[in-house]
């Protein structure tokens, strides 16, 4: 598994990632919106933590792409 994702792109998706899986719990979300919110910032969370996107990978898209 090779690293496809900079510095930059993987804060943004940790912090990004932890705003939505909290975003339910302080905002009420409906049921649907919940299960979506937390998967979606689930994704976001492990995508960034081992700085490989599959996405990115399938698409041919690299870290040195974007930065």
């Amino acid at each position: 598994m090779q690293v496809n994702i900079g510095n930059a792109e993987r804060a943004l998706r940790l912090v990004l990632g932890i705003v939505l899986v909290a975003l339910p719990f302080l905002a009420g979300l409906s049921s649907l919106w919940t299960w979506v919110s937390v998967i979606v910032g689930l994704v976001l969370v492990v995508t960034g933590a081992v700085r490989f996107c599959p996405l990115w990978a399938l698409l041919g898209i690299g870290k040195g792409d974007r930065e």
